[in-house]
């Protein structure tokens, strides 16, 4: 019987031991769930009240070890900061517990992170310095320069961000949000001596900065509100800042984007297309322009030299004064 206090809900649960399991499967667990339960008490009652061998982390229960990161119906989650009740009212009482990267499950919601730990320690992410063994002085910063680390140093390293990225899905070889993060909080950092060669790992194509398409998904699924794609977009001033850019299809596709709000004052998906790959290289890009030609998202002729297939926004002179007054770094 449901009252105000609790409700009687039906908990499932993804389940898979690599060890026996082919395949992972989802169990049902029948509780009565209160105002105040966490989603990791609902763990802990699947544990101690029903299969002692569901598996899954935990630690510090105050949202500082990162350890409890899972997935609820697809959204990241802090287990031991998430409130039950919240989550069966967003999803309408049906709710599966999930681990953060199904394909990586070792057993049940515990996963093997050895591809988040390596990218995090590929970035360095430590200061890098010829400290004097014996020091005479404390190395200072100034409020400022402490403030412009943006909360990077935040991160626990739960590794939401990480396994809610779809480029990291689709590129295993790219950093990812969490490593980004790290790369900028030390290469900030004043103290720091290796900048240039972290800002240099990360403009790799296919690697660094440059594959982040920019949804957002890292920013939504981060619980400590750190915000991985303002550090990413941090990243990527940093490199033209000091002249560690280089011209490819990356950083073209980023002049394109400025190109075409300066003609316009709308993104011009098709010139940016022929501006970062040329016309040789948009053939590749046929199926995805029939799609969105279909959709009216671009026409026939766009894309074509000579040809004005987005018409001018109004005040576009204001945009492209803002543009001007804004820009800080030549692309």
């Amino acid at each position: 019987m449901q009252n105000n206090e609790t409700r009687k809900v039906t908990i499932k649960a993804f389940r898979f031991n690599a060890e026996t399991d082919y395949l992972p499967y989802t169990k049902q667990y029948e509780m009565e769930v209160g105002k105040d339960d966490l989603i990791l008490d609902l763990m802990n009652r699947i544990k101690w009240e029903h299969d002692g061998s569901f598996s899954y982390r935990r630690s510090c229960r105050h949202g500082i070890c990162g350890a409890c990161g899972i997935k609820v119906n697809g959204k990241p989650v802090l287990a031991c900061k998430q409130n039950a009740i919240e989550l069966l009212d967003l999803f309408d009482n049906d709710i599966t517990l999930e681990p953060q990267s199904k394909k990586r499950a070792i057993k049940d919601m515990i996963i093997d992170k050895g591809d988040f730990w390596q990218k995090h320690a590929d970035v360095l992410p430590y200061v890098v310095a010829d400290v004097d063994a014996h020091p005479t002085h404390e190395t200072k910063q100034s409020i400022a320069q402490f403030n412009a680390m943006l909360d990077s140093d935040l991160c626990i390293q739960c590794g939401s961000c990480h396994y809610a990225c779809p480029s990291l899905e689709a590129n295993p070889d790219y950093l990812g949000p969490a490593a980004l993060t790290a790369a900028y909080r030390f290469t900030i950092d004043t103290r720091d001596e290796a900048g240039k060669e972290r800002l240099e790992l990360t403009s790799k194509p296919g690697f660094g900065v440059w594959d982040c398409v920019k949804c957002f998904e890292c920013a939504q699924a981060c619980p400590k509100e750190i915000n991985p794609i303002e550090k990413i977009t941090k990243l990527h001033n940093m490199q033209f800042e000091q002249g560690i850019a280089e011209r490819n299809v990356a950083t073209k596709h980023a002049e394109g984007f400025l190109r075409g709000m300066k003609k316009t004052g709308y993104l011009d998906e098709a010139d940016i297309v022929l501006y970062s790959e040329g016309i040789l290289g948009m053939h590749k890009h046929l199926k995805t322009a029939m799609k969105m030609m279909k959709s009216g998202k671009i026409h026939w002729h766009s894309g074509v030299p000579f040809i004005n297939s987005i018409p001018e926004i109004k005040n576009l002179s204001e945009v492209q004064k803002l543009i001007e007054i804004s820009q800080t770094n030549k692309l």
